[in-house]
């Protein structure tokens, strides 16, 4: 297995789209109703939305291929684009996500391993995520490579309230 992983750019826009939505939908359809699904994606995914977080400096989106497919992606934030006020030592992982067919391959782990790369870069202190307390598979990843709740946060899937979990990791 040959795994790649390549910075986005603007010209990944529509790329980067279509992977937004494929993946938010395998993750979380079969949780949320329809309605809510559909306002959130339309919102979160539209052109307008992902060229502004493109374009935002403190902001970073990878895609990972395996044997030359797109596999999924990472977007970091930092400073100011965090989604959440942290300090300037932080680095946020906003979304990480590997689509259906290649779970269960370690292709988060080199997403992960690249958001902390690129923290250690920076000199950042501590990576942090928000993840849905529904979850499960995501939390205990997370717990397994020693990220630990920090605090919570809502999150609005359409106007449906939901609650994410902050997890933090503190940088050796």
């Amino acid at each position: 297995m040959t795994i790649t992983i390549q910075k986005c750019t603007l010209e990944d826009l529509g790329l980067l789209q279509d992977l937004s939505v494929e993946t938010f939908k395998e993750t979380f359809e079969d949780q949320n109703s329809p309605e809510h699904m559909k306002a959130y994606l339309e919102k979160a995914f539209n052109v307008v939305q992902l060229e502004k977080e493109l374009l935002t400096i403190s902001s970073e989106f990878y895609f990972i291929y395996s044997n030359g497919e797109i596999a999924g992606y990472l977007k970091v934030n930092t400073n100011e684009a965090q989604s959440e006020i942290m300090d300037n030592l932080s680095l946020e992982i906003e979304r990480i996500y590997i689509r259906k067919k290649f779970h269960k391959q370690g292709l988060g782990s080199y997403l992960m391993n690249t958001a902390i790369a690129l923290a250690k870069e920076q000199n950042k202190e501590k990576i942090w995520l928000g993840v849905w307390e529904k979850n499960e598979r995501a939390i205990t990843f997370y717990q397994k490579i020693g990220f630990v709740q920090t605090g919570a946060h809502s999150f609005y899937m359409g106007d449906e309230e939901q609650i994410d979990l902050i997890m933090t990791k503190t940088l050796q």
